[in-house]
Formats: C-alpha cells, sequence, structure tokens
C-alpha cells in the first residue's frame, strides 16, 4: 500500500480492534483516503480561480447578502465535522462579485482543518482585501460532532461566530440592518 492516508486508515482500523481484511473493510482505506482528499480540497485552492476575476463594476452602494450558505468543514481538534449556515454581507464600493463566487468562497475555507473562529475570519479578509467594498459583514452558525457526539454529548448547542469589516465594524446602524435581515422569519 503506497498511498500514506490509505496506510494510515488501515493502522487506525487495527488499532481500534477491526479486521481490515473482513468484507465490509476490504476497500474501507481507499474510501477514506479519497474522501479526505475532497474534504481537504482547500489546501490546494488558488483564491484567484475561485473569484475567477467576477469582478465587475457597478454603481451599486447598498448591502448584498447571500445567507444560508451551507457549509461542512472538520474541526482540527479533532477531526470531527462540523456544519452548518453562513451569512456573508458586503456594501460595494464601485465593483460588485458574482453572487456564486461567495459560496465558492466558504466552500474553499471550509474544505481544510478548521476552527469556526479562523474560518469566519479567513472568508471576510479574503473578501475584503480581493474586492475592496465599504465593508463585510459575516455570521456563521455551526454544530460541531466533537460537541454533540463525544465529551460533554450536547446535541442542542450551535456555534455562532461573526466577523465585521469596514463600515460594518464602524457604523452601528448597517451591523444592525446586516443581522436584522438575516434573522430567521
Amino acid at each position: 500500500m503506497k498511498d500514506p492516508l490509505e496506510a494510515a486508515t488501515l493502522q487506525i482500523l487495527k488499532a481500534i480492534g477491526e479486521n481490515p481484511g473482513r468484507e465490509g473493510l476490504k476497500k474501507t482505506p481507499q474510501r477514506v483516503a479519497r474522501a479526505l482528499r475532497e474534504i481537504t480540497s482547500g489546501y490546494n485552492a488558488d483564491i484567484d480561480k475561485v473569484f475567477n476575476g467576477a469582478f465587475f463594476k457597478a454603481d451599486y452602494r447598498e448591502m448584498v447578502i447571500v445567507r444560508d450558505i451551507a457549509f461542512y468543514s472538520l474541526c482540527e481538534h479533532h477531526m470531527l465535522p462540523f456544519f452548518g449556515k453562513a451569512h456573508v454581507a458586503y456594501i460595494p464600493d464601485g465593483r460588485i462579485v458574482g453572487l456564486s463566487k461567495i459560496p465558492r468562497l466558504v466552500e474553499t475555507f471550509a474544505r481544510r482543518l478548521q476552527v469556526q473562529e479562523r474560518l469566519t475570519v479567513q472568508i471576510a479578509d479574503t473578501l475584503f482585501r480581493k474586492l475592496k467594498p465599504r465593508g463585510v459583514g459575516i455570521v456563521m452558525e455551526a454544530e460541531h460532532l466533537c460537541v454533540s457526539m463525544r465529551g460533554v454529548k450536547n446535541e442542542t448547542s450551535f456555534a455562532t461566530t461573526s466577523s465585521m469589516l469596514g463600515v460594518f465594524r464602524t457604523d452601528n446602524k448597517i451591523r444592525e440592518e446586516f443581522l436584522n435581515l438575516i434573522k430567521k422569519p
């Protein structure tokens, strides 16, 4: 077995007392290796290719929000999934970005070993740096399996993180408008 992820998975199966040769587990090392490569593909992503030049001049100065963006990531502490919704807003300053690029940006950073706090900041900082808007606001809500299925085993908690840049940080009225617009009906 030349693939290091496959070899590591085989060792894990043995370490937990499983028989990697039994029918249901024979191809598990290959499946796990493929799955891990897919769900950590954000390490290899080129952010400029994620945006793909989809910045456009526009005389629009109001808030743009893409809400309820589903994301899936892996907690870097336990390598267990956390998942939820991201709400991303910006106020243009002469340029807008193709709306599909915002969920792609969220996915790119989520497909790494992460903590939710850093994930939130990476998305906000990148959008702010690349688009150069008047401001960026992000709220992320997630369930962490490292909390719900192990340790404290709290199945009802969600973590909420935010990052506010530019006018979202300095103007309370803009911040409140964003937070009100993303509230669930």
